[in-house]
């Protein structure tokens, strides 16, 4: 099969385009024949070395963790799934990866049915970015009726799945963004934008109950002026430093980090396929990349300002 080879952990200019032994399941995975698979940071994050602590095997080694595909093979002891089946998901982390390839093996506790309202390039979006936002919003931020939210980053990947997810809610939802990506995220459900380029975001808002933050560093530590008391911060980049969370305590504000890589769960993951299947939130795709172009793919997520998600179609047949 076709598969995508990191040769060292040292760019993403070691990138190959190869042949490679098809994968065969163990008696507890299944093997899909993939159609699409997501582009997210920690794809180029990975291949430029920047989280050698994650990758548990030797290289060359293929990344990718998003797919959508059809079960083409189960294991003994597999459950829940057939072949022919179509499904998504995030392979395991740390390690895993394997999502650039024509065939991957996973577990079934990664994998969730395909929303049918979403074609495989749509759900290849969905499993990281989903299950990040609805975490971030819903375990963390405990999201209600009624509240004020505020979205850093909010065309992103994981913003604009966010935004979705928040406006079906009821909460009133507040989006930065440039300028560029007003009229889309008014789209989607924002209430109020703010360009970050022109305003300061904390001259133009206030009294925030919920604040998902997925740009970090003086964001972070701009955000607990907005927020009222008793209310959260979650960030995604990195955890903040002990003098951020000693000012968020003066403030009575409470600041949370969700870690994408390991904090990810199976039910997690079928609440937002849940969610997608019916027509609550629906990844936005901006870009899609044939698999010898993953490099590509890479270098435009990695140049940032990505507008909704990166996708790589691995099939020239129309999604089913």
């Amino acid at each position: 099969m076709k598969a995508i080879q990191l040769q060292k952990p040292e760019g993403i200019e070691t990138l190959t385009y190869d042949d490679v032994p098809r994968p065969e399941p163990d008696r507890h995975e299944l093997r899909v024949q993939v159609h699409a698979a997501g582009i997210n940071p920690i794809d180029w994050l990975m291949c430029r070395g920047d989280l050698s602590h994650l990758l548990d095997r030797e290289v060359p080694w293929t990344p990718g963790w998003d797919v959508s595909g059809v079960i083409e093979a189960v294991g003994a002891n597999v459950t829940g799934f057939n072949p022919g089946d179509t499904v998504c998901g995030m392979a395991r982390l740390p390690g895993g990866g394997g999502a650039f390839a024509e065939y991957i093996t996973m577990r079934s506790d990664e994998l969730t049915d395909k929303p049918q309202s979403l074609s495989h390039l749509e759900a290849a979006g969905v499993p990281m970015a989903g299950q990040t936002a609805f975490h971030a919003l819903y375990e963390e931020g405990n999201l209600g009726a009624g509240q004020r939210v505020l979205i850093h980053a909010a065309a992103g990947g994981v913003g604009h799945m966010a935004a979705q997810f928040a406006a079906n809610t009821g909460a009133h939802v507040i989006g930065t963004a440039s300028g560029r990506n007003e009229a889309f995220l008014r789209e989607l459900g924002v209430d109020k934008f703010v360009n970050y380029r022109h305003k300061r975001f904390e001259d133009v808002v206030d009294d925030v109950d919920v604040v998902l933050d997925a740009v970090g560093g003086d964001v972070l530590e701009r955000s607990v002026e907005i927020v009222q008391p008793g209310g959260i911060v979650v960030t995604l980049p990195e955890p903040p430093s002990e003098r951020v969370v000693e000012r968020y305590n003066e403030h009575g504000v409470d600041v949370s980090f969700f870690d994408a890589i390991l904090d990810s769960d199976p039910a997690t993951l079928r609440r937002v396929a849940a969610h997608a299947d019916s027509e609550v939130v629906a990844p936005r795709i901006s870009g899609t990349y044939p698999l010898s172009e993953v490099q590509d793919a890479l270098e435009r997520s990695a140049d940032g300002h990505v507008r909704g998600k990166l996708v790589v179609d691995l099939t020239a047949d129309a999604d089913d």
